[in-house]
Order: C-alpha cells, then sequence, then structure tokens
C-alpha cells in the first residue's frame, strides 16, 4: 500500500529516511516520589533528565530500532529542536504507520523514571503524510502504545492526559544516508519472522494464483533502478521454487533476500545455482554495488565467461570501475578479466588503460595497482604463440611502450605551448621538434601498438602531416605510419579530462551494436577515445568539418554536399544515398543525445563528413546537465531540418521514422545500458561523481519504460515536433527560449 505525500508524490517514491524534529515539553511535570520519606526533599531538589525516545509501528507491529534524543536538564520548558533520522524509509510506511514517543526521566530509577507517552499517525485519514507542528498530550504514567488502533492517542482528550503536551514537526528533509542501497536488518525484523516460519519444504509446492502472477510479472519488469517494497519482497520469496525456471526473476529474487540471516542466505544461494542461468546483462546487475556477496558476484562472473571477446569490450570500462565494489583486491573479476585478456591483445591494451588511469584514485589505487600487477606478471609468462610469434615478454613491452609515448607526446605540448605567438608559430615548433630533438619519435625502433587500436602497429610519426588544433588547450593533431601501410590521424590532449567523452562514445558505440542486431544502421560515427591519464588522452580523428564552418563558407547543408555527391536528378541536388545517409545519422544522434541528456550543443561540436553523416563531438554536460538555459529536449537546429525539405517534406517523416524506430529498440535494452551506469556509480566522472542516484534517474525517465511501443511512437513524434516549432517563426515563450539556445 501506498500514501501521498503533500506534494502530491506517492510514497512509495520517496527513498529518503523518515525525519522529524523533536522540539520541546511544555508544562509541569508530576511530582517525584520516593520509596523513603526521609529522602523525598532530596528527590524533589533533584534536577530533571528528560530524553524522548521515539519508536516506529507499522501495522502495529514495531519497525527498526528506537531512536533517543539528548538529555535535556534545562527546564521547564525542556527544549530539544532535535532532528531524529530513522533508518526507515518513506517508501517502506503504510497507511497505519505510527510513531510512538515515550518521554524519560533518568535522574530517577527505571520504574518511577517514566514521564509518559504517546503515539500519533504518520498518515491522516485521507492517506496523506502529516506535516508542520503536530502537538501531542501524553498519557501519564503509561509508554507509548505502537499497536493498532492504539491506547495512548495523542490527539484525543483523556483524564489521564498530562496537561504538558510534547511538540514535534513532521518535516520531509532530504538527509544523505549512507546505506541506501544496502539491506538494514532493522528494516526487515517483520520479514524475517514472516520468513522463518515459511522457510523449508512447505514452500516447494506453492503457486502463485492470477493475481499474485500478474504481480510478479510486473515487478520483474521493474527497471534495475527500483527499490522493491517489503511486500514485493516477500512475495519474491514466497513463490521463489516456483520462479526458478525464470530467468529474469533471479536478480530480483537476490535483492529480497536477508544477506544477515545464515539460514536464509545458505538457501539463497542454493537455488541460485539451480537457477535458470541469466543473461549477460543480468550478470551485470549482480555486479553493481547493491550486491555484496562473493558467492553472487563470483556467479555472475561466471555468467560473463560466456561473452564473447567483441562482446566483452562493450562493458569492460565499466567492469574496471565494478572492481571498487568487491570485497578483495584479488577477486574472482579481477582474475576473470586478467585471463580473457591473456587470450586478446586488445582487451590486454584497454584493461592496462583502464587500469592505469584508476591508479591515480587513492581510495582504490592498491587494488587497481594489484589488477596491474596480476596483469603484467601473467603476461609476461606467456611463451605461447598467442598472437602470431610474439611471447608474453614483448607482448608487454609493446603495451609499456604506449605509456612511453604519451609520455613524450605531453612533453613535446608542454614546449608547444611555451612558444609565443600564433597557431603557425606552434605547429612550426612541433614539426621541429620531431624532425630534430625527438627525431625518434619520426621513426620508432620497434613498432607500437596503437593505443586506440591495439591490433594496428604504428611505426613513427609524419611531421610534415601533423599539426596543432587553434583552441585554448592547443591539441595536437598527429599522423602514424602504419606498419601494414598507410596512416592514421589521432588527436593527443593534455589539460582536459576525456573520461567523460570516453563513456559517452563508448555508449555510442554499444547502442550502434543494439540498432545494427535489429537490421537499423543510422550511420553513427563512434570514432575511438582513450583516456591515457586524469587529464589526458587521444581521439580517433575523423575528417570533417563543423556546421559553424560549413554555414559559414556554404551557406546551406545541402550546399556543401552538393560539392561531394552532386546529382541533378536527385534529391535537392544530391544522390538519394548522401541525404538518406544525412538523415539517418541525424536521427540516430537525436534519440542518444535525448537519452544520454547530452547538453552544450552548438554548430562547433556538430560535425559533417564528406558523405553525409553527422556527429557529435565534446560531451562535457551528460545526464541533463546544460551550461544553457532552457535547454530543448532534442538537440536538433534549424539548418538539419532544412537540409530535409522542411517540416512539410517526405524527408521529415522519414527522419521522424528513423527515430521512432530507433528510440523503441534502445527501449529494448534499457536495463544494459542503466546496469552498464549504475557500474560507473564509484567513478570520478563529473556528470556522475556530482550525484549518482539522481543520475540514474534521469537516465531511467528518458526511457518512459511505462509506456508501450505505440505510445513511445506518439511521445517521442510529439518531443520532435516541440523542438522542431522552436525553430521556426510560429512559437510561444517556452518555445522561443528553447530558440534561443542555438544563438
Amino acid at each position: 500500500m501506498s500514501a501521498a505525500t503533500s506534494s502530491g508524490s506517492l510514497s512509495r517514491d520517496i527513498t529518503s529516511p523518515v525525519t522529524f524534529r523533536v522540539k520541546n515539553l511544555e508544562g509541569a511535570l508530576p511530582p517525584k516520589r520516593s520509596p523513603n520519606p526521609e529522602i523525598d526533599h532530596a528527590a524533589e531538589e533533584r534536577k530533571a533528565e528528560l530524553y524522548v525516545e521515539c519508536s516506529l509501528y507499522i501495522d502495529g507491529a514495531p519497525f527498526g530500532l528506537p531512536t533517543r534524543t539528548r538529555l535535556e536538564s534545562a527546564g521547564p520548558p525542556y527544549f530539544w529542536n532535535e532532528l531524529i533520522t530513522l533508518s526507515t524509509k518513506y517508501r517502506d510506511l503504510t497507511a497505519h504507520s505510527q510513531l510512538a514517543l515515550t518521554v524519560w526521566d533518568v535522574s530517577c530509577g527505571k520504574e518511577e523514571g517514566l514521564i509518559g507517552g504517546a503515539t500519533i499517525l504518520l498518515f491522516s485519514s485521507k492517506k496523506q503524510l502529516k506535516t508542520g507542528k503536530q502537538k501531542l498530550r501524553l498519557w501519564q504514567g503509561k509508554e507509548a502504545d505502537g499497536s493498532f488502533p492504539t491506547n495512548t492517542p495523542g490527539k484525543e482528550s483523556g483524564a489521564n492526559f498530562l496537561p504538558p503536551p510534547i511538540v514535534l514537526t513532521n518535516e520531509l528533509v532530504i538527509v544523505w544516508d549512507p546505506e541506501v542501497g544496502r539491506i538494514n536488518p532493522s528494516e526487515h525484523k517483520q520479514l524475517k519472522l514472516a520468513r522463518s516460519i515459511t522457510r523449508g519444504i512447505i514452500d516447494k509446492d506453492l503457486k502463485p494464483n492470477s493475481t499474485q502472477r500478474k504481480s510478479i510479472q510486473k515487478l520483474l519488469k521493474y527497471p534495475p533502478t527500483r527499490t522493491l517494497s517489503g511486500d514485493e519482497r516477500q512475495l519474491l520469496w514466497k513463490f521463489r521454487f516456483s520462479l526458478m525456471s525464470e530467468k529474469r526473476a533471479l536478480t530480483k529474487f537476490l535483492r529480497c533476500v536477508e544477506w544477515s540471516d545464515v539460514q536464509e542466505a545458505k538457501q539463497a544461494l542454493e537455488l541460485m545455482e539451480r537457477w535458470e542461468t541469466i543473461d549477460v546483462c543480468d550478470a551485470l546487475e549482480l555486479l553493481s554495488p547493491v550486491f555484496k556477496s562473493e558467492e553472487v558476484r563470483a556467479y555472475a562472473v561466471s555468467v560473463l565467461e560466456r561473452a564473447d571477446d567483441e562482446e566483452l569490450q562493450c562493458y569492460l570500462l565499466q567492469l574496471v570501475q565494478a572492481l571498487r565494489f568487491e570485497r578483495s583486491d584479488k577477486s574472482c573479476l579481477s582474475q576473470f578479466l586478467v585471463q580473457r585478456s591473456l587470450r586478446n591483445i586488445e582487451l590486454a591494451s584497454f584493461l592496462r588503460w583502464y587500469v592505469a588511469v584508476e591508479l591515480h584514485d587513492c581510495a582504490f589505487a592498491k587494488r587497481y595497482y594489484c589488477t596491474y600487477e596480476i596483469l603484467e606478471e601473467h603476461m609476461m609468462k606467456l611463451a605461447s604463440v598467442v598472437n602470431g610469434n610474439e611471447d608474453g615478454f614483448k607482448l608487454w613491452q609493446s603495451l609499456v611502450r604506449q605509456t612511453e609515448l604519451t609520455a613524450q607526446l605531453c612533453s613535446i605540448m608542454r614546449d608547444v605551448r611555451n612558444v609565443r605567438g600564433n597557431t603557425q608559430k606552434k605547429i612550426e615548433k612541433l614539426r621541429q621538434l620531431l624532425s630534430g630533438l625527438l627525431s625518434e619519435l619520426t621513426y620508432f625502433e620497434e613498432p607500437i601498438r596503437s593505443p586506440l587500436t591495439p591490433g594496428v602497429l604504428i611505426t613513427g610519426i609524419d611531421p610534415s602531416e601533423s599539426s596543432i588544433f587553434k583552441s585554448a588547450l592547443h591539441p595536437l593533431r598527429l599522423t602514424f605510419r602504419i606498419a601494414s601501410g598507410g596512416s592514421c590521424k589521432i588527436i593527443f590532449k593534455k589539460g582536459d579530462d576525456i573520461r567523460q567523452d570516453q563513456l559517452v562514445i563508448q555508449m555510442v558505440s554499444l547502442m550502434d551494436r543494439l540498432l545494427k542486431s535489429e537490421n537499423l544502421d543510422l550511420c553513427l560515427t563512434p570514432y575511438r577515445v582513450l583516456a591515457t591519464g586524469q587529464d589526458e588522452g587521444m581521439l580517433e580523428f575523423i575528417p570533417s568539418r563543423t556546421l559553424a564552418q560549413i554555414l559559414s563558407e556554404h551557406r546551406s547543408i545541402i550546399s556543401y554536399l552538393q560539392k561531394f555527391h552532386p546529382d541533378e536528378h536527385g534529391p535537392f541536388g544530391i544522390t538519394a544515398t548522401c541525404l538518406d545517409t544525412f538523415i539517418k545519422s541525424c536521427a540516430g544522434y537525436s534519440v542518444i543525445t535525448y537519452i544520454l541528456g547530452i547538453g552544450d550543443r552548438h554548430l562547433d561540436n556538430l560535425l559533417l563528413r564528406d558523405d553525409g553523416r553527422l556527429f557529435h563531438v565534446d560531451f562535457g554536460f551528460i545526464l541533463g546537465r546544460d551550461p544553457k538555459p532552457f535547454p530543448p529536449p532534442m538537440k536538433l537546429c534549424k539548418e538539419m531540418v532544412e537540409a530535409m525539405g522542411g517540416t512539410e517534406s517526405q524527408y521529415y517523416t522519414r527522419f521522424k521514422t528513423y527515430c521512432c524506430e530507433a528510440y523503441n529498440i534502445l527501449r529494448k535494452s534499457s536495463n544494459l545500458i542503466l546496469n552498464l551506469f549504475h557500474l560507473m556509480a564509484g567513478s570520478n566522472i563529473p556528470d556522475i561523481a556530482s550525484d549518482p542516484e539522481k543520475g540514474m534517474l534521469k537516465l531511467q525517465e528518458k526511457f518512459n519504460l511505462d509506456l508501450d511501443d505505440e505510445a513511445c511512437i506518439h511521445f517521442f513524434q510529439g518531443l520532435i515536433t516541440d523542438s522542431v516549432n522552436a525553430l521556426f517563426p510560429q512559437m510561444v515563450e517556452t518555445i522561443h527560449r528553447w530558440a534561443q539556445y542555438w544563438r
């Protein structure tokens, strides 16, 4: 059962702990008595020392441990004004939740120290959470009664009331709780009692009725970010045996286990081993910080072993972050990542970099260094023909030289930045360094595996084809010679944290894979990004131009594309293939930037390739953050819509169709995407570290999981229409604000 707060939201959706303030006790206390009349006078002179004991009762049963205020002796009146935060969350309350308050005087013995008590329902008869000041009259000589209905109601009149009332304020205060996401034994006292009765063979034959089946199927569709209520946990536990053939149910079942109960935990682990094997996506959930059991995490790793190298590489960044949540430095997860990397040089290279970057995190440096050492030790021992004729020692040295290369590039950047003058002067200095003092970078003694593409061997830098971007940090654009012939271009940045860009591009790459698996290729450009430090890294250079440059020189996107793909019989004078490529890429990035909440979009970070592929760069703001006020829900600019022929054209209609199809495909994989972001919760990536829980909720909201596919098509079309209307003359105030975003 859920009740509503005064703000209109449901209590089951509020993850904050129950919080209220005990203010003061008014009026005179009853006279003290002593069993020895001779010391009555001394008893009267003794100063009272009071505290208030606060207990929560749900449906007449105690829930959680009692909490006490501090001692107060400066009275009457006795004034605490103390904020009390219980371990129970608002989401766990029912309409019959009561707060029992008992006042004690420690200057007397236990029997004589009872002043009085009173009980108050937390919800009104209309099932709304009570807020504001509540005056309760105490029942003299009685402890507060938590049964329902109570024998010590604080709001009724009665002859046994003490004249002084105690005043408390029920404030819905958001307080940081280090136990969020953890199982608190005190919150599950009643569940444990119920389970101890029903645990055992009697449960094996239980089958849910039709109503219970519907409830179970509903909660199995919950996203991994949603916490199960007490009733839902009890429902899953009750029918655990009948759910063992339903693989989707395992992660939910493991969330409802009382792990502090040895017998219950033992039975849960036995059932886990017999359960229908879960998918890799669900195994990622079991590696999140929610699950502490080493056996559960080891089981998750065993499921991951079924993933091929390509799929594993899609999740490697998050799996390295998940090492933070392990209980030991040499965990099953760490051993698994190392063993898989020994079979694939690309995995080994990326694992080494992902771990090396985390060595800067003081809290987990020891753990990551341990994984680094294990990888080095095992790879150095390799004497087989893994990856051709190279032995383990040479393989490891080829990876170590990547670090030496990036250190030299950092040195070059420092020298170049110190050059006074314009960008051309800095470019000349770069080429001078590469041809002279650092000529060893022109031709390496031995080929080095490219950090961005470890399967490619690079042999040196071509000074004449290398340059510097005109920006504050002066990133290098370097052209590397490839051992097999040809060249590749990379951008090297120093002074910029690109770990967030690395995460976003990983998500673009994953979503591209998910879309293609459903036969929808939206011509995305998931260029490679690798953070090689906290403030440095490499990016794949994709030949392209910004929309700002294109519009400045060609006045429209179509005019620019006509230059490369002219067709007098084609739409708008360009080939149909080129236009379709442009439309698809616009649709793909419109959906992805919406889901990931990409902010700070402008014509300088929207790029266009010669073949018509549009793509985004620079992801300094994600998950809804944006430095500009009133960001539109969809990141579309006027020139993109005009290139499709305007809002009345068939090509714009095609764009909307692609958008809706892509959105519904990605919604099917919402659990995978949410699990991957949850594994990043402990990372130092700016827009995640600032408030992981808030970021997860924002991401979850973007999937509209309460809607079916048809409803989502209407929703997304409306989203596009509202955003596009903002770009053209007819606009209301809100739409006008969205239009200002692109100026």
